[in-house]
């Protein structure tokens, strides 16, 4: 048993003899612990590391709800958490829409989070000495170019426990390293995560990041237009990121505000889009609900969005484990979407581009190599049009070949539209499971070959 479920479990035990027997509550214990290793100028300048044990009491009294939360776990801080719990609860205003608790259910993932491979206790340990080791070996191989960047390793053991009786616990752990090389203004990335800190390979990594920053020097200016793309995993990452917030959101669909029309075969029939936590994710979510692989789109056919139970409710289906602190208000969103991969070809190429993209380089008459996006924001939310700009590379593609670097673009496309029946040309070989910025979401990425991509001006415009 975990040291979090204890806790859980007590904090039940005072719902029911403050607040009384009618009262519905649950809670969610989490201890987690993050420590980063950063450098700049190829130096390491920052090395820090936090544990902390939060607990977040979500309480339903009388028809009102309300939370809170606290990271004082002493028997009088759970008492005064639950005092002032039910306090905010008498003076909130009803709550109709309330969904009830999550009855007992068995988990469907290991307590790893990790399926048969179970959590890697290694990484969970990692040392300050160990991550160094990595950006050491990051900083040779880029060979006298400047670098910057980090390596994380994260590990979470969490507890569940609600008065309808349900109680589950689980942990999980994952490293990343997000690292780039710069010479003469021309940035080249390399990015990846992983459940082991000992999959990550500082050099593979600082080796691709700096042939990136020598590929991209003296970019050429291309006018606006409608041009075939290669996108490298970072690229597709961010597709499947503003999916997930804006497309696969339960809230949205609910509010008619997501593209997302299951049955309908909305994406190329190549494409098949999963939620998966095994790897990186606890086997269940905020409000107790057990988590499992949610496909949402099966060869271009859509087929769910994510709920929690609140959103569920609203569109007369069930949770499929996506309630997290934010899904009331910002809805629940996939936290671990992997686009599958195409069949695996090897093919020769510039050792600056991704592995797997190399194939879908050599079948493009005249288009553009992306590494990566960034500043991405939507336009439209309903069909999904994003504006964003390039960054970290862009190469010209004529007849197979990669002729010339080319400046930072600006772009405005519909994600759905691109990935639409008959625009996905080629899907590469590997899913890249690649670090996000916020919270604990995670996408395996491939590369991805798409018939037209709407440049609109260059980074300035």
């Amino acid at each position: 048993m975990s040291a979090e479920l204890p806790i859980a479990a007590r904090m039940v035990e005072l719902v029911r003899a403050l607040a009384g027997p009618d009262a519905e509550a649950e809670v969610v214990v989490r201890h987690d612990t993050e420590a980063l290793t950063r450098f700049a100028t190829s130096m390491i300048h920052q090395n820090v590391a936090e544990a902390t044990t939060g607990v977040r009491l979500r309480l339903h009294l009388d028809g009102r709800t309300t939370g809170a939360s606290s990271t004082v776990t002493g028997p009088d801080g759970l008492r005064a958490l639950v005092e002032r719990t039910i306090a905010a609860a008498r003076v909130s205003p009803p709550d109709a829409a309330w969904p009830g608790l999550t009855p007992p259910a068995a988990l469907h993932l290991s307590s790893g989070g990790l399926g048969a491979d179970g959590f890697d206790e290694a990484t969970a340990r990692a040392t300050p000495e160990q991550r160094a080791a990595l950006v050491r070996d990051f900083v040779r191989a880029a060979d006298g170019l400047e670098t910057a960047g980090y390596c994380r390793t994260v590990a979470v053991s969490a507890a569940f426990a609600n008065t309808a009786g349900q109680a589950v616990e689980g942990r999980a752990v994952e490293a990343a390293f997000d690292g780039i090389a710069r010479l003469d203004g021309a940035d080249g990335v390399a990015r990846l995560a992983s459940p082991r800190l000992a999959d990550l390979d500082g050099a593979a990594l600082g080796a691709r990041a700096a042939a990136k920053a020598r590929a991209a020097r003296q970019p050429v200016e291309l006018p606006p237009g409608h041009y075939e793309v290669v996108l490298e995993p970072d690229a597709v990452s961010d597709l499947l990121d503003n999916l997930a917030m804006f497309g696969f959101n339960g809230r949205a669909f609910a509010q008619r505000q997501s593209f997302a029309e299951p049955g309908v075969p909305q994406f190329d029939p190549s494409v098949t889009i999963v939620d998966d936590p095994r790897g990186s994710g606890l086997p269940f979510d905020d409000e107790g609900t057990p988590r499992q692989q949610l496909v949402l789109v099966r060869e271009g056919v859509t087929t769910a969005v994510t709920h929690d139970r609140l959103s569920a409710a609203q569109a007369g289906g069930v949770s499929t484990g996506h309630a997290s602190p934010s899904s009331r208000s910002w809805g629940p969103m996939p936290a671990h979407l992997r686009m599958e991969p195409g069949p695996a070809v090897v093919t020769d190429g510039p050792d600056f581009v991704v592995a797997s993209a190399r194939p879908l380089v050599a079948g493009v008459r005249r288009g553009l190599l992306v590494s990566d996006f960034w500043y991405t924001r939507v336009l439209d939310q309903k069909s999904l049009v994003v504006t964003g700009l390039t960054r970290n590379g862009v190469w010209l593609i004529e007849d197979g070949e990669i002729t010339a670097p080319v400046g930072n673009v600006r772009f405005t496309q519909s994600y759905p539209q691109a990935l639409g029946p008959g625009r996905v040309l080629g899907i590469g070989g590997e899913s890249v499971l690649l670090p996000q910025a916020w919270g604990r979401a995670r996408w395996a990425a491939p590369a991805l070959r798409l018939s037209e991509w709407n440049i609109t001006g260059n980074a300035s415009g």
